[in-house]
């Protein structure tokens, strides 16, 4: 079984995860752009039972284009984005997968807001294409 942890700059707000991500995806959304800080973001949705959180977190919802919302789990010391939760989906977590800090982390494997997305980005070979 994998086991991955991922944490904030500071390391005081965790979270550990087993097995792997039941979705792995990047998203090109403009609000994901300014949350992230980089021109996509890619998260990785695990479920609940299999992630254990530690350390206090300040939360901020946020809409989405579609009208659902996420509440999305950063340090209140360094403000690294740990993990979300996905309002309309409360059986799953999900986790910025530039959290884990870990190179070897798969590909993602699904591509989501295309039409917003950076002319220069390539997407992975085999990954589900959505506007």
């Amino acid at each position: 079984m994998v086991i991955r942890q991922a944490s904030c700059s500071c390391g005081q707000l965790t979270a550990q995860v087993s097995g792997e991500p039941v979705r792995n995806s990047i998203c090109h959304c403009l609000a994901c752009q300014r949350r992230s800080g980089s021109v996509f973001a890619q998260q990785a949705r695990y479920r609940r039972a299999d992630v254990s959180l530690a350390g206090q977190s300040t939360r901020y919802t946020r809409t989405g284009d579609e009208g659902t919302s996420a509440t999305f789990h950063f340090c209140p010391a360094c403000g690294a984005t740990v993990y979300y939760e996905i309002n309309d989906l409360p059986e799953f977590v999900a986790i910025p997968v530039g959290a884990f800090a870990d190179p070897g982390f798969p590909a993602p494997t699904v591509s989501v807001y295309e039409s917003r997305k950076h002319g220069w980005v390539v997407v992975p070979a085999g990954a589900e294409h959505y506007d």
